[in-house]
């Protein structure tokens, strides 16, 4: 029995902490172990071209944990982990060995205030806080939410201006939008989309399938009950050119953009017939 007792004690302190304090935390990965490191969050990796263009480690992310294999010895590389709900970054700095590297679980513990307990954040006081956040200087609520989805897709990890109370939210949506641009042969494929006080902005990536038009991105073109429509670029260049795709952020009213675009098999056909490949 108490040779039961300490092996349950072992078993419960094997976990190494780490206090995220601004600075990368190193990480020693046994070769062909797996190693888990939990946070509690949920996260997104960024890998170095290093570790993402090769089959060299392995990652998994669920539930606040990530997983992470390697199959063969490498030099320190940075990950980092980004925090889909604040946008913080966490820095880790890897490297993977084939002796000497523990391979007990890691659980990462962020400074006090850090964490906002799941309560204080659905609370009337949080709630008005992250209102007047996201509406600060009388910024409309489409132009926050805009800003910020060009930001999370297309700026610098550091450059992203946080938004209290922006969610990140599943589409609902095809994989692709044929009835979105009916009269025009662009392909358009749902990328990601948030919400924010009961508004909804949604990414389109836009492809011209015409090698020998180009196009002037004009909102009325676009069909569905939508509030609003930014365009990255003013114009759509031919297929086959630099610029002949594109992204547009729809804002969407009370509902999603799955419910404000109508999604019929004859809007498909006729963007199909209306483009063509030639």
């Amino acid at each position: 029995m108490a040779c039961a007792t300490l092996m349950l004690v072992s078993q419960a302190q094997a976990v190494e902490i780490l206090h995220w304090d601004r600075k990368p935390l190193p990480v020693d990965l046994p070769v062909g172990t797996e190693r888990v490191i939990v946070l509690d969050r949920n996260v997104r990796v960024g890998l170095p071209p290093e570790l993402a263009d090769s089959e060299t480690l392995r990652v998994q992310s669920a539930g606040g944990a990530i997983y992470l294999k390697a199959d063969k010895p490498f030099d320190t590389q940075r990950v980092r982990l980004q925090d889909v709900e604040t946008n913080e970054v966490v820095l880790f700095d890897l490297t993977a060995m084939e002796n000497g590297a523990s391979d007990e679980e890691i659980q990462v513990v962020f400074p006090e205030g850090e964490q906002v307990d799941a309560e204080e954040a659905s609370s009337p006081e949080s709630r008005e806080q992250a209102e007047g956040s996201s509406t600060s200087a009388n910024t409309p609520v489409p132009v926050v939410l805009t800003r910020f989805a060009a930001q999370s897709l297309y700026a610098p990890t550091r450059t992203i201006e946080p938004v209290q109370g922006v969610n990140r939210v599943a589409m609902r949506l095809p994989e692709s939008m044929p009835s979105l641009l009916p009269a025009l042969p662009v392909s358009a494929t749902p990328v990601a989309a948030w919400k924010l006080d009961g508004w909804t902005v949604t990414a389109v990536k836009l492809s011209n399938r015409d090698p020998s038009r180009a196009f002037e991105m004009d909102p009325r073109w676009l069909q569905g009950d939508l509030y609003s429509a930014t365009f990255m670029h003013p114009t759509l260049g031919r297929r086959g050119s630099v610029r002949d795709t594109t992204t547009v952020f729809i804002v969407t009213e009370g509902v999603s953009l799955a419910q404000a675009v109508p999604l019929s098999a004859s809007a498909a056909e006729d963007n199909a017939n209306a483009g063509g490949d030639s």
